[in-house]
């Protein structure tokens, strides 16, 4: 008989439709109200992958049915070879189907991989970002406040840059993306409050491929995914394997959906849209977004992206996770484990550690996960959240942007999500 890898959990969920029945009814209630159109959970406790479990489909059901027989062809709207939704809709996801990952890329790949620079010493957290990324220093007002930003203030968010802006606007290569996100300017002091930055975060991936001298997607894949057994990890799905990812986005203009065809058909249990709601559509693309990252900034860099871009499964990330909860092993050190994911000291009342998030008060994560914990979100609607105390961690993968980002009821699901399982795992 096979050892089992070393980062892979035992698996023992045999039974988990009856000691996790109230979470996954939590889980079949939200698909059902149309939270989300699918999901996939996996938890691992002391050890132990104690559920693996995936519901729903690839769209709504009642799109599923409208995007059967005389369905438009996408291949005409499409830059890339058409990818078969009609399919994709029709079929239920299972436990080996792939998700956008979306800002989990921060913690799995971008920031592991600042882990790893960190412990060969290619890394200091206090060195500045223009000592590696000179062109951080070359906007147009010479602020500078600039040189004072660091890596680990990057890391923290705390760097004083603004959260988020659309650069795919005007941006059409990788290099004129880049340029915008060097030259941002400040929004606030360093290190003066804490703002959830994917500027911040782009920046520190070109500072982290500097450093190594490698892409991030090569090292990721060499140094992190292979080592623990991540085979479905990935950035840039092959196209063979997009048309088995449930998609993200319907981009296409309501013109472009040909008669009858469900154009960005809005969630059934959805409130009439606002002004700033109606914002959240975006037509960047001009097609289904399937398969291929869902953030427009990361699709113009190239799908490779530090702060997005990763696909990977429910599975996988529990052999993440796994990894964080032995301390580490088999690629990082406890002492490295410890340091990043412990909440900095500044800015004040800041909830971040590096790279990572930890529960405020109150917290998507729910009331139950110790104040050792950490863990991270994904603007698809994902989530890991990892608790050494307890030695568990709760993986959950869904594609609530679909058909359009305008869907919040996956904030209300998540903490009941996490509780349910906590309590369930309590009395067993």
């Amino acid at each position: 008989m096979t050892a089992p890898h070393p980062s892979t959990p035992l698996e023992k969920f045999d039974h988990q439709d009856k000691v996790f029945a109230q979470a996954f009814s939590i889980l079949q209630e939200a698909i059902d109200q149309q939270a989300f159109p699918a999901a996939s959970l996996a938890v691992t406790h002391q050890g132990i992958l104690v559920a693996l479990k995936a519901l729903g489909h690839f769209t709504y059901k009642a799109q599923s049915e409208e995007f059967g027989a005389g369905a438009p062809s996408f291949a005409s709207f499409a830059k890339e070879p058409a990818l078969s939704l009609s399919k994709g809709g029709q079929g239920a996801v299972n436990t080996s189907t792939l998700f956008d990952l979306a800002s989990l890329t921060k913690v799995v790949a971008t920031t592991t991989m600042a882990m790893l620079l960190y412990e060969r010493g290619l890394l200091d957290l206090e060195a500045p970002v223009a000592a590696i990324v000179p062109e951080f220093t070359t906007d147009k007002e010479k602020d500078p406040r600039r040189h004072e930003v660091t890596l680990r203030m990057l890391l923290a968010h705390s760097s004083g840059l603004p959260a988020h802006e659309k650069f795919f606007l005007k941006a059409r290569t990788r290099a004129e993306l880049l340029q915008a996100a060097f030259t941002t300017p400040l929004a606030a002091n360093p290190r003066t409050q804490a703002v959830y930055s994917d500027i911040g975060f782009i920046i520190l991936g070109v500072a982290l491929e500097r450093l190594a001298d490698e892409s991030l997607d090569r090292f990721g894949q060499r140094e992190i995914f292979a080592p623990l057994a991540m085979i479905h990890t990935t950035f840039n799905p092959p196209l063979e394997i997009r048309v088995k990812i449930p998609p993200t986005a319907d981009e296409r203009e309501e013109e472009m959906c040909g008669a009858g065809a469900p154009a960005r058909q809005l969630p059934k249990a959805s409130p009439p849209q606002s002004a700033s709601q109606q914002a959240l559509r975006s037509t960047f693309r001009q097609r289904i977004i399937q398969g291929e990252v869902y953030d427009e900034n990361a699709s113009v860099l190239g799908g490779v992206a530090s702060h997005a871009g990763l696909f990977s499964t429910a599975a996988d990330l529990a052999k993440f996770a796994q990894a964080m909860l032995n301390q580490g092993n088999p690629i990082l050190r406890p002492e490295t484990v410890t340091l990043f994911t412990r909440r900095e000291s500044a800015p004040p009342n800041t909830t971040r550690a590096l790279g990572w998030d930890t529960p405020s008060k109150p917290s998507l994560s729910g009331k139950y996960f110790s104040p050792q914990s950490f863990g991270h979100l994904g603007y698809t609607g994902t989530s890991l959240w990892i608790d050494p105390t307890r030695q568990l961690s709760i993986t959950l993968l869904t594609n609530r942007t679909w058909p359009d980002s305008s869907n919040q009821a996956i904030n209300r699901v998540r903490p009941k999500l996490h509780d349910a399982i906590i309590e369930a795992l309590n009395r067993d």
